[in-house]
């Protein structure tokens, strides 16, 4: 049996606190379906686009070492055995390995399916899966990390994918 590590589960919360707070959900869909328009209304890139040195610099004081991205880029420490789809937007990293946050920009006709399939092609195993034509979420999980992906389409066709992953 794995022991949580509480520091893991603080450092995950704050940083999808972070992410859930600076967006509002309008959309009138299950609960879900709310936050996940709310984070693809607002997302990572404003949260972060609004944070100057000073308050990285706060932020990295309180919560220990949480490393938050705006600029296209995925936190330095992010995994590379977890595949992402589509453009990154940003994201954020717990700290020392506890977890990270990414949202990435699926184009072309991309959708959950696709997220989905680049994850199992990388050896990632399936879990509670729901999904539609405009949105979906999974977990996904292999012998070092488990991936929560959720993907939504906004009221512009906008399609974002936010994937959090934590070592196991």
């Amino acid at each position: 049996m794995t022991r949580s590590n509480p520091r893991r589960i603080v450092a995950v919360a704050a940083i999808s606190l972070a992410l859930v707070t600076g967006t509002t959900a309008c959309s009138t869909g299950t609960p879900l379906d709310n936050i996940v328009e709310g984070l693809v209304q607002q997302g990572v890139d404003q949260l972060v686009g609004g944070i100057d040195d000073q308050i990285r610099g706060l932020v990295d004081d309180v919560l220990g070492g949480v490393e938050l991205t705006g600029d296209g880029q995925v936190p330095a420490s992010f995994p590379t055995e977890v595949p992402l789809t589509g453009a990154v937007l940003g994201g954020g990293a717990g700290p020392e390995g506890s977890g990270w946050v990414v949202r990435t920009q699926l184009d072309g006709g991309q959708g959950f399916a696709d997220a989905a399939a680049a994850l199992e092609r990388a050896g990632y195993t399936a879990s509670g899966v729901s999904s539609d034509a405009a949105s979906g979420y999974g977990a996904y999980s292999s012998d070092a990390y488990r991936v929560d992906l959720s993907v939504a389409t906004d009221g512009e066709g906008v399609v974002t994918a936010t994937y959090v992953v934590t070592p196991l």
